[in-house]
């Protein structure tokens, strides 16, 4: 179906010699698959305003829908936007932008209408969302070059729910913006997806509709400009309405199923807990076989455990494996996680001769876990591993893990880092595989004139070759640099007061 002279398919736009052209793009069901907005509203809403904010806004749909149909798309967009932002710290909104939703923007990339966009030299964005919201994707991940969408009001530093002249950017708003950013030249390309868009689209040399397809499949991520290996927040999936409303019905409910997990883990002996989690729900899959146990009495030192870092947990569920506890050291842990852990849990100085004596004391002691990545990674990539360990001891174990979420993330970089273990736990049936793999040959150590780098390097790559993950030299600042905006530092307090940055 042809309107208004457009084609009616972006398939037919060539993207063959387009390196100086100019492309202008909708977001929603044009450069995103998924026409909706809903969910990247309620990814804002309970990540920087919590469960009763997305129950606020979840209510606030119904109303949301009646109004874009009855009155116009831009009342609807309005009434989502206030009850997703009204109140929120502008900084806090900010921080979801750059950490959470890029992630979920990302999967859910339109192939064709990327295809186009990327062909383009130059990439113009027009948008009904908030610039705040998606900004931040779109510059670091999609290389736009302008984007213009809706502004929020604010007061002394916090959203008013309300937005900015000249309103939500909708229908001839689009066009007037094009007119304003681009003046007498007009761009060559103009995608859209509704007939709201077809204003601005008039404006460019050549216009193209989006079809609804929703089952068309998104955009892989080693298509994009750089991948996406660091993010945020606590939901694994997106939450389209559905979703929201078991999240929040859910949520008391794994919490005190959480508080069950966590007590069994932490009061039974280590030898039953296996079968406790078992019982509740928690799945613990053990691959390879384990050494025995150091023996004090013989003078044999202890293994040194070396884990990838998938959460706080994995000393844990590597104790539970291997039915006895099994101490760890960790740069920075909250106290809560502290007092609730079932394992010894050393904290390391950050100083490398302290630090070094304190590992060489618990391994006299006997066996010892340790993730030498430093920090948590989500997606299938193994984070540079400090050499320390290696100078340490010549007996090393790798050990693969990796875990298995629904509904919440077990890790943050932006939150409180003492509920870590209980979002991990509050998902309806969370699963670790825990994989030993063969212990190093003497010949592929230190004792055998091997450097740490070098015996570091080895077992980063064993350990990502079984679990088919990519090696990085990323470390722990560069996630929190890009997380958090800073290097991820721990000021020591008995309690971490929630969006305090804690380092894990």
């Amino acid at each position: 179906m042809a309107v208004s002279g457009f084609p009616s398919s972006v398939e037919k736009c060539s993207s063959i010699g387009r390196e100086k052209h100019t492309v202008v793009a909708d977001m929603d069901g044009t450069l995103l698959r998924g026409r909706s907005s809903f969910p990247y509203f309620a990814l804002v809403a309970f990540e920087a305003g919590g469960i009763l904010r997305l129950l606020f806004l979840l209510l606030a749909s119904p109303i949301a829908g009646l109004l874009y149909y009855l009155v116009s798309e831009s009342a609807g967009i309005q009434v989502l936007i206030f009850a997703s932002f009204v109140g929120l710290r502008l900084t806090d909104i900010e921080s979801v932008a750059r950490a959470v939703l890029p992630k979920f923007y990302a999967s859910d990339l339109h192939p064709e209408s990327w295809r186009v966009f990327s062909s383009c030299g130059k990439r113009c964005v027009l948008t009904a969302n908030p610039r705040i919201m998606v900004e931040a994707f779109l510059k670091d991940f999609l290389a736009a070059d302008l984007i213009v969408g809706t502004e929020i009001a604010t007061y002394k530093g916090r959203a008013t729910g309300l937005v900015r002249d000249p309103g939500v950017l909708v229908g001839n708003k689009k066009a007037d913006a094009l007119l304003k950013a681009f003046g007498e030249t007009q761009p060559e390309i103009g995608l859209g997806d509704r007939q709201t868009d077809i204003p601005f689209m008039a404006l460019c040399k050549e216009g193209y509709l989006v079809p609804s397809k929703p089952e068309v499949k998104a955009v892989t991520c080693d298509k994009l400009p750089k991948p996406i290996i660091f993010h945020d927040g606590r939901l694994v999936q997106k939450p389209a309405p559905l979703m929201a409303l078991l999240i929040i019905l859910w949520t008391p409910i794994g919490f005190f199923l959480a508080c069950l997990r966590i007590a069994a883990g932490a009061l039974l002996p280590m030898s039953t807990v296996y079968y406790a989690f078992w019982a509740l729900g928690v799945r613990v899959i053990v691959k390879g076989t384990p050494p025995p146990a150091a023996k004090k009495s013989t003078g044999q030192t202890g293994v040194l455990f070396v884990c990838s870092h998938r959460t706080l947990l994995d000393p844990i569920f590597l104790s539970v494996a291997l039915g006895r506890p099994i101490p760890t050291v960790t740069y920075s842990v909250s106290r809560l996680s502290e007092i609730i852990s079932p394992i010894k849990a050393v904290r390391l100085s950050r100083d490398r001769a302290t630090d070094a004596s304190t590992i060489k004391k618990l391994l006299q002691e006997g066996d010892l876990a340790m993730c030498p990545e430093g920090t948590t990674c989500r997606e299938p990539f193994l984070l540079r591993f400090s050499a320390l360990f290696a100078e340490l001891t010549d007996e090393l174990v790798p050990v693969a893990m990796v875990n298995r979420m629904s509904m919440f993330h077990g890790t943050t970089a932006r939150g409180w880092k003492g509920m870590d273990p209980f979002y991990f736990f509050m998902n309806p049936c969370p699963a670790y595989e825990v994989t030993f793999l063969n212990k190093l040959p003497m010949e592929l150590t230190c004792g055998s004139g091997k450097s740490s780098h070098e015996v570091a390097n080895y077992i980063q790559r064993v350990i990502a070759a079984t679990l088919s993950y990519e090696s990085t030299r990323f470390t722990r600042k560069d996630k929190y640099r890009a997380l958090a905006g800073n290097d991820g530092t721990v000021v020591e307090k008995p309690f971490i007061k929630p969006n305090k940055v804690m380092g894990c």
